[in-house]
């Protein structure tokens, strides 16, 4: 099979119905791809790619978002609750995990329930914020996430066509691979009611998703992880700078490798929190293991 054309599927969890995405052949190296918040699991097709022959991979939409179901909540444990079922369905023993963003955060707690599912773990800027974080609202202000600015995001489009002419010259989409910009788009809208198209992940659910990122404190869970873990990190916002809404800085905390029993930690100074979506090939290298 080649590494552009997966094969879709779909799995029913104990709550919402999940659809997944396969590369390769059995026998061949696990790996399983956790997208971030309000992206799809079509976004990885580049780092799939770069891959190349050998690895067996599953990416997976996360409910709601993709083609998964909208279910909520939309909290983080919710998330690994339901990527723990399709794990257990996939039979995954020694696999490569990787996991951006919100995806790095479901991952740990996965790999924590489930160890003998991975070999190690590539956390890719996971948003695994300060320990003292978790006993406040990292959002408060809020009233619920119809507030929140996410949820204001334009969900009319003519097609993928016109989101992809929108987005290219804009912020930090400028600067992503320009095949993973188009995979984005691509996947990331579906046919509205009478015609135009609509985010496959409502902006209304990714703000959801933003409101609930303190539900879940993983350092409850990280001790359980003995298997290797790099972690990948963006730059930080400057101390002095306030603007929550800045989405290409990275909110992981420097320090969270060090919390990991066998824990690396890699700062890519000139890369964006949306390190995948900038640099899929030097990704690639580090699943692979030969980036350094």
């Amino acid at each position: 099979m080649s590494p552009a054309e997966p094969t879709q599927h779909e799995f029913q969890t104990s709550g919402p119905r999940l659809v997944y995405f396969e590369w390769g052949a059995a026998g061949e190296q696990p790996v399983l791809l956790i997208h971030a918040t309000g992206f799809h699991a079509r976004c990885w097709d580049q780092v799939v790619r770069a891959l190349g022959p050998g690895y067996h991979v599953y990416a997976v939409d996360m409910r709601g978002h993709g083609r998964s179901e909208r279910m909520p909540p939309y909290v983080w444990d919710t998330f690994a609750r339901d990527v723990s079922e399709l794990v257990e369905h996939l039979a995954l023993e020694n696999a490569i995990g990787v996991g951006h963003s919100m995806g790095g955060h479901c991952l740990v707690q996965v790999a924590a329930s489930h160890p003998a599912a991975f070999s190690r773990l590539v956390l890719v800027d996971p948003v695994i914020f300060e320990p003292d974080a978790y006993e406040h609202d990292r959002y408060r202000g809020f009233a619920g996430p119809e507030d929140h600015p996410v949820a204001k995001r334009k969900n009319d489009w003519v097609d993928w066509q016109e989101m992809y002419e929108r987005f290219k010259d804009r912020g930090s989409f400028a600067v992503w691979n320009d095949a993973v910009l188009r995979d984005y788009c691509r996947y990331g809208v579906l046919p509205k009611p009478g015609g135009g198209f609509e985010l496959a992940c409502p902006p209304l659910v990714e703000a959801s998703v933003y409101l609930g990122n303190t539900s879940t404190d993983v350092y409850d869970v990280i001790p359980d992880v003995k298997i290797p873990v790099l972690v990948l990190r963006a730059p930080g916002r400057d101390p002095s700078d306030h603007d929550k809404m800045d989405f290409s800085k990275s909110p992981t905390w420097p320090k969270v490798a060090e919390q990991f029993a066998h824990g690396r930690d890699v700062l890519l100074p000139d890369c964006t929190h949306f390190i995948p979506m900038q640099d899929p090939e030097l990704v690639a290298r580090y699943i692979q293991g030969r980036a350094d």
